[in-house]
């Protein structure tokens, strides 16, 4: 995963006036923490932010005043109505770290045919990797699975230096049998 590099300001006022006047400069307050270190507060460019978030588990390597920081998305507030970023909490992470995410679950294939509906009871899977290689999204085959069918954790093909950070007999993926009348139109087809 490329690291996108990113300018940030270190923030000396707090509370809900000065979060609010970052904000209409079209910036987001956002805290950087971890490895022991004492919690660093920043204001991060919004639109590059906001961007840069349409990555999950994206990689960010901030500019804080010279000196480079590697983190990755913690926690991210939006406006519950427009959208907006109002807050973002970041963990700071080294090269060659593992960190325990959650990854995207997608599917390739087609159900067998008869109505079936496929139900993700997992969206995202959580993972162990190395900072510096999070997968974007983790692919599962469903073609051919027919109803009563379940995809465990154990059975998902995980990239390499991934591990998975749940229990293995978790279900992933499980397909339901459909209504009869789905049935009925999908055969008269």
């Amino acid at each position: 995963m490329a690291e996108i590099k990113i300018p940030a300001q270190v923030r000396a006022e707090f509370g809900k006036g000065a979060a609010r006047r970052i904000r209409r400069a079209n910036q987001v307050p956002a805290v950087i923490y971890g490895h022991g270190g004492e919690p660093v507060h920043v204001t991060l460019p919004g639109h590059d932010l906001m961007m840069a978030l349409k990555t999950p588990n994206v990689l960010l390597s901030l500019d804080i005043e010279g000196r480079d920081e590697l983190v990755i998305p913690k926690a991210v507030q939006r406006d519950a109505l427009k959208g907006f970023l109002e807050h973002v909490d970041l963990l700071v992470v080294k090269r060659g770290e593992t960190v325990t995410v959650e990854v995207p679950v997608q599917t390739e294939g087609d159900l067998a045919p008869g109505g079936n509906l496929l139900e993700h009871t997992l969206t995202a899977l959580p993972v162990e990797a190395e900072a510096t290689h999070i997968p974007e999204a983790i692919t599962v085959s469903i073609a051919g699975l027919e109803a009563g069918a379940s995809v465990l954790a154990k059975d998902v093909v995980l990239p390499a230096g991934v591990a998975l950070a749940v229990d293995a007999d978790a279900v992933v993926l499980h397909v339901v049998a459909g209504s009869t009348e789905a049935a009925a139109e999908s055969t008269e087809a």
